[in-house]
């Protein structure tokens, strides 16, 4: 089904790949003639030095600078097993006050900024009954989306979490459950898929295509700084209408609430579509949604980590506490990936844009995106990231960001050059603005 594909979609932005040393997956898009044929492994080592500054905005206090090391290990070991070690060590050059010391504390003063040890883990595929996925969340969706969409776990600069993704599939049910973070307690939920042809009609010769869904999910605000808990749920029923070769059309409707909180209930209907050819690949889905109460689809979403503690808007309040008013609202998103050359599901692309919309009847609009290309001959890559929240209302929130990498001498060196702007929660919960800006050197061997 093409809504599961998100996760693959998912873990393609993050997983690390091992640049000309990586051959096509068996996993799904992959050629027949290579399916039965053994993956190498492969081992990258890696080292990237750079400068780092963080500097605050509107004259808010000090900057500081930092020497950044970073070593990266990745063992890749085919569609079923890969892992990637290695975290940033920032060394202080200047900045920080009297009591700074040689390290930046904020990047390893809690149990679950160790977990950004772990780039990436994975253990079992698309294919597996069961597979698990652990490291950072980046564009997140839990099955449908409707609960957690495009969700970032490092959103706050300051706290670095591993969070995990299991799925589990036992006909005619297909289960996806995840954490935010493996070592606090924070983000927790799931979402139980229920095959409806399968169960009244028996094994379907399309998997998948008449459904029924429940997902719930549970902030209990413990971990990256303390915030109100929140608890959602969602059911959802989808229906594949149009399968064609390299194509599929589905519908959707859906209704939500805050469970113990009466009022609060949201309902969405809409359509979605996948389409894959050799070289390109594109999710797409238009929705029309209803907010009542101050629930709204989409709630654990690209700004959570930074709404959790002052939602954008005027109020200055978190997001559990800020009055969301009820109407209608249009939400489109699209995940395209283009390739000149058929690399199956290996994770380069020469161009990878994200981009969801959301407007609301009574004003506001939010987009979050992501472009990411590659060009002379793969040498050159670079990639922004932007956020808007609460566009067109008092009070939204900015945030933007770019990455440029320059690979040369046949592709071992490289340069790099990273900026924009960033938001620091605060002991009292406020959200202090600042930017940074990096450059550096790395080198990594593949064997």
């Amino acid at each position: 089904m093409g809504r599961r594909r998100w996760v693959g979609v998912l873990l393609l932005w993050l997983w690390p790949g091992l640049g000309g040393a990586a051959e096509p997956s068996t996993e799904d898009g992959a050629a027949p003639a290579l399916a039965s044929q053994p993956r190498p492994w492969h081992v990258l080592t890696r080292l990237e030095t750079a400068t780092l500054a963080l500097l605050p905005r509107e004259g808010a206090g000090e900057g500081e600078g930092f020497a950044q090391v970073e070593p990266t290990v990745i063992l890749d070991g085919g569609p079923g097993f890969g892992v990637s070690v290695g975290a940033p060590v920032r060394l202080r050059l200047w900045g920080g006050g009297g009591g700074a010391g040689l390290m930046r504390r904020e990047d390893w003063d809690s149990l679950s900024d160790w977990g950004q040890l772990v780039r990436a883990l994975k253990l079992g595929s698309d294919a597996s009954s069961v597979a698990l996925w652990m490291g950072p969340l980046e564009g997140f969706h839990l099955l449908s989306g409707h609960l957690v969409r495009r969700y970032s776990n490092r959103s706050n600069p300051d706290y670095h979490p591993a969070g995990a993704l299991l799925t589990a599939k036992l006909a005619p049910l297909y289960v996806e459950a995840f954490a935010s973070d493996v070592l606090g307690a924070r983000l927790v939920g799931a979402e139980v898929e229920l095959d409806v042809q399968h169960v009244l009609f028996g094994p379907p010769r399309q998997k998948g295509r008449y459904t029924l869904a429940l997902s719930a999910v549970h902030d209990w605000g413990r971990a990256g700084g303390r915030a109100p808990s929140m608890t959602l749920a969602h059911l959802d029923a989808t229906a594949v209408v149009l399968v064609r070769r390299g194509f599929e059309l589905h519908v959707l409707a859906g209704w939500g609430g805050r469970p113990g909180a009466g009022g609060a209930w949201g309902a969405v209907a809409g359509l979605g579509a996948d389409a894959v050819t050799p070289t390109l690949d594109v999710l797409a889905r238009l929705e029309v949604r209803r907010q009542h109460g101050g629930f709204r689809q989409g709630y654990f979403g690209p700004d959570y980590e930074l709404a959790r503690f002052q939602a954008a808007g005027s109020e200055g309040v978190p997001l559990a506490e800020s009055p969301f008013p009820g109407g209608f609202s249009v939400y489109g998103e699209a995940v395209v990936g283009w390739d000149e050359v058929w690399l199956g599901d290996v994770p380069q692309r020469h161009l990878r844009l994200s981009l969801g919309a959301e407007a609301f009847g009574w004003g506001r609009v939010d987009v979050d995106g992501r472009l990411a290309v590659q060009l002379a001959h793969r040498n050159v890559e670079l990639g922004v990231k932007g956020l808007v929240v609460g566009l067109g209302q008092p009070g939204a929130r900015y945030l933007v960001s770019a990455e440029a990498r320059w690979r040369f001498t046949g592709g071992r060196l490289y340069a790099t050059g990273q900026g924009g702007t960033l938001l620091f929660p605060t002991v009292d919960g406020a959200l202090r603005p600042g930017a940074f800006a990096s450059v550096g050197l790395g080198v990594d061997h593949a064997r």
